[in-house]
């Protein structure tokens, strides 16, 4: 409905196209949105996706937070977290039980059978997409899956403190001490001199913030239960600017070497994490993408080969 990731409306079909192209590399959906989608349609065509890759799926959900998105669905922004977690346990149930019935309060239906099963057991790695609610981390960690955090959209000392809570949770809950992973989605512009990164970032940044703007704008005089603090997300969008994100490690641009020193700046603030790197944001040439793919695959990834621990205290 907008320019800010409307080019990618349906991750499954694309991932199917991808899987169909590939034999190694896995595949993550960042994010289907349970609250827009059938769950029973989105547990078929995600084990459909699994089956396809040979099991390579990586199944990543979100709530969505954009109001003008809740408008167009008919979905109401303050039944967002219900409808998510609720969503994910039918996702969930039909991928590891034989028949299903199900008395929830969005859906009921009895004696389901889903086919094609997932090719992973017990199911695909599962992922979930959160910003700045404290309650969508310690849910994560709590229910034994994976975060994929979005540090440009808050600040970094407060995602410090969201992973550690969902760290905390993920121990409460039980589950195995440093099976956790994490996911950091940051833009990345790599080149070999400092000023050609800085320049060839700089112009690209600003269509994405203010094309993010743009589709945030429906917060304006917008509040909801579900989303506290967020109306306040159009002003701190719009104030982003290349040199914020820069000089709050938001973003990684520089040349190999300074690269490097900034994904250790965040390792040590975060703890073990994986870059989920955005390098062709805001209209920048397929050449330069490539370039910042070859840099960090060739002189960056490997000073990563060695996990650190969990968080540092």
């Amino acid at each position: 409905f907008h320019d800010y990731g409307g080019h990618s409306p349906n991750p499954i079909v694309l991932l199917s196209a991808v899987a169909a192209r590939t034999r190694r590399i896995r595949l993550i959906t960042s994010a289907v949105i349970p609250a827009f989608n059938n769950p029973i349609k989105l547990a078929v065509e995600l084990a459909m996706l699994d089956n396809i890759s040979n099991g390579r799926l990586d199944a990543g959900f979100g709530r969505a937070f954009i109001p003008k998105e809740f408008d167009v669905f008919g979905v109401n922004m303050d039944e967002s977290r219900p409808r998510f977690e609720e969503g994910i346990d039918v996702i969930t149930r039909l991928w590891t039980q034989e028949r299903v019935s199900y008395d929830g309060k969005f859906h009921k239906f009895r004696d389901v059978r889903l086919m094609p099963r997932p090719v992973q057991k017990p199911h695909p790695p599962i992922w979930i997409a959160a910003v700045a609610t404290k309650d969508s981390f310690v849910w994560a960690g709590r229910n034994g899956y994976h975060i994929m955090i979005v540090p440009f959209a808050s600040n970094l000392e407060l995602v410090r403190e969201l992973v550690q809570s969902y760290r905390d949770a993920w121990r409460e809950g039980g589950h195995p001490p440093g099976a956790e992973q994490v996911q950091s989605s940051l833009h990345c512009y790599v080149a070999e001199t400092h000023q050609e990164a800085l320049h060839g970032f700089q112009r690209p940044v600003e269509r994405y913030i203010e094309v993010f703007a743009e589709a945030v704008r429906s917060w304006t005089d917008q509040q909801s239960s579900q989303y506290a603090g967020y109306n306040k997300l159009v002003e701190a969008i719009s104030s982003l600017t290349a040199e914020k994100m820069m000089d709050s490690h938001t973003a990684l641009v520089g040349t190999p070497e300074e690269v490097i020193e900034q994904v250790e700046f965040n390792r040590d603030l975060i703890g073990e994490h994986e870059p989920s790197m955005q390098i062709n944001f805001g209209g920048i040439k397929e050449r330069e993408a490539f370039r910042t793919l070859e840099l960090f695959a060739k002189h960056v990834m490997p000073r990563f080969q060695t996990p650190v621990g969990a968080i540092k205290q």
